[in-house]
């Protein structure tokens, strides 16, 4: 797991390279290990590696292969790279190095931009040709891995966080009124390209961008998720589908066992992470690392759910570590954890995993996490409508849409409004091939978009503010495919994650199954009290935000008089997500 950065001119200028270095060093904490710059010609590359595959130095980034013409700096992992490395040298290839980075260089030598097919991992990277001059970026299939990148008068630019590309210092950061309009009535996803800010863009999921010398550009999505079975899986019954998910997962959970340094998990105590723990015991993993953190209680709002953490660390003698954490703590992680957002994010649980990633990343580098079960298996609440509604869109809206039209008017000043944006862009992807029910419609939005910019985005950002590195088996693209195959009866049945649960009963004791459906919980931040509530009331009460004409004053006042009415349909505080807002644009200068 790494930082990435890049600069490529079209104006015969050569690189700023005490830029891209300064850009680089704003991703220290994604890349600790080591560091290293590149530059031929109009082209140059920077990157900040954390050591997990191939310790040696014979893995360092940028890497150049002058046998093949080719540079490329690459953030992620490729669980298939020792596959695809006997494949390589049987075609005569030779390697200097043990790492998956020199895979993906030969990769592309061999089957060119194809390659992508071949690999199952999460990855962002850029590969420059010496010959030609061109370069190819790109993003792995669900988006686990950022990648943005800025146009500037002259210059196209990348990086792994936004933060990096500011850093060069003429981009605009000015906000944007779309970004703005899905921050606050999408559950505060902003989908790309958008970011917030006008300058910075964002490469969507299982994309690949070709820049020609001349600063052209194409695009292309090289991967996309079908719903419904195969021709030979429509005699399928129950049992069936349960063992096609239970063997693809058990395969993904193995995959994310490749590294050169140990893997731990974090275990929430919920159905996801416990059943990866199991599934690990099952492949023969003893004295496994596992974290759980826990906070402060707020009224009858729980703060911990050590009691099923405990009772899964226990039947497969794990090495586990409670975390706990007082409000004392929370809220200055809080500010920190603001600052290491690529963009805004209202979840409650970003602090959460900031400081759980802080106290992991004293034990182990790699960890694997549940997140994804919910959206791919039907966990949530809003998935059982859907599959009698006649109106997907408003059934779907209902539900996920923190505010609807009307109130978007009351919260923004006129000259922020867009019309209906957001809700325009759920439509047109609920009208794409390849979803017909409207509960596959609002699964597949939920996966490739929803997913991506809310809990898959949170995990990087927060797990990569200190060097820890994530991996997400259910989210491996062959576990995505198959749970699409699944009938989504069999996902939504016993509460939701029917299917998995089923096969969790196989693997994991049943009290951690058959329980209260339950989330990451930091109170605090959905109830605000006491000093977190003040830190609010003075970031939304701001000169700096208030002159930046937002939000409507009177709107803000409402929530200020009762912070705790103004929920919204997904438990969060209204008040804090205009807060958080704040205080990002606040912490990253930017507005």
């Amino acid at each position: 797991m790494c930082g990435i950065a890049g600069e490529i001119r079209f104006d015969g200028q050569a690189p700023d390279l005490a830029a891209l270095d300064r850009a680089a060093d704003t991703m220290n904490r994604r890349g600790p290990d080591a560091s290293g710059l590149h530059a031929q010609g109009r082209i140059a590359l920077a990157h900040r590696r954390l050591k997990i595959i191939d310790l040696s130095d014979a893995a360092q980034q940028p890497m150049v292969d002058s046998e093949l013409g080719l540079s490329v700096v690459f953030n992620g992992c490729i669980y298939n790279h020792k596959e695809l490395r006997a494949e390589l040298e049987a075609k005569g290839y030779r390697f200097f190095s043990t790492g998956d980075t020199e895979v993906i260089a030969k990769a592309y030598h061999a089957w060119g931009e194809d390659f992508v097919h071949r690999m199952n991992g999460m990855f962002a990277f850029a590969i420059a040709e010496r010959d030609s001059g061109r370069v190819l970026i790109g993003r792995d299939r669900l988006g686990i891995k950022p990648l943005y990148y800025a146009e500037t008068a002259g210059a196209f630019r990348f990086a792994s966080t936004l933060q990096a590309l500011t850093a060069f210092g003429d981009v605009d950061t000015s906000l944007d009124p779309d970004a703005l309009n899905f921050y606050f009535s999408f559950h505060a996803v902003v989908p790309a390209p958008w970011t917030m800010v006008r300058g910075v863009r964002k490469l969507p999921p299982a994309t690949l961008m070709r820049i020609e010398p001349d600063g052209r550009r194409t695009t292309r999505q090289f991967w996309d998720v079908s719903f419904g079975p195969r021709d030979d899986e429509r005699g399928y019954s129950a049992a069936d589908w349960k063992a096609l998910v239970a063997d693809t997962l058990r395969t993904a959970v193995k995959r994310r066992l490749v590294a050169d340094v140990p893997v731990g998990v974090l275990l929430s105590g919920g159905l996801d992470s416990s059943l990866i723990v199991g599934l690990l015991a099952e492949a023969g993993q003893t004295g496994l690392s596992t974290f759980s953190i826990g906070f402060e209680s707020v009224g009858e709002e729980q703060g911990d759910e050590f009691q099923y953490s405990d009772i899964i660390a226990r039947h497969f003698a794990t090495d586990h570590h409670q975390i706990r954490i007082d409000t004392g703590r929370a809220l200055p992680a809080l500010e920190e954890a603001i600052a290491a957002m690529s963009e805004p994010m209202t979840s409650h649980d970003c602090v959460g995993f900031f400081l759980l990633s802080q106290e992991v990343s004293r034990h182990v580098k790699v960890v694997q996490s549940g997140q994804g079960a919910d959206e791919i298996f039907a966990g949530y609440h809003w998935y059982p409508p859907m599959l009698e509604t006649n109106d997907a869109l408003e059934t779907y809206a209902k539900s996920f849409f923190d505010r609807g039209r009307q109130e978007m008017g009351e919260l923004l000043q006129d000259r922020w409004l867009n019309g209906d944006r957001p809700r325009d862009f759920v439509a047109e992807h609920f009208a794409r091939p390849g979803a017909d029910r409207p509960i596959d419609k609002a699964l597949r939005v939920d996966t490739q978009i929803m997913l991506v910019d809310d809990p898959v985005k949170r995990v990087d950002n927060m797990t990569m503010a200190w060097g820890l590195e994530a991996r997400t088996p259910f989210l491996d693209y062959e576990v995505v495919e198959a749970a699409a195959r699944v009938p989504a009866e069999l996902k939504t049945a016993e509460e939701g994650k029917g299917i998995l649960k089923q096969v969790g009963r196989d693997v994991i004791p049943h009290e951690v199954i058959d329980r209260p459906k339950g989330y990451f919980p930091v109170p605090a931040l959905k109830y605000l009290r006491g000093p977190y509530l003040e830190r609010v009331r003075d970031a939304v009460t701001s000169k700096r935000f208030e002159e930046m004409g937002i939000v409507r004053r009177g709107y803000v006042d409402q929530l200020l008089a009762d912070p705790e009415a103004h929920i919204t349909p997904l438990r969060g505080s209204k008040l804090y997500q205009i807060g958080l807002l704040a205080m990002w644009l606040e912490a990253h200068g930017a507005g």
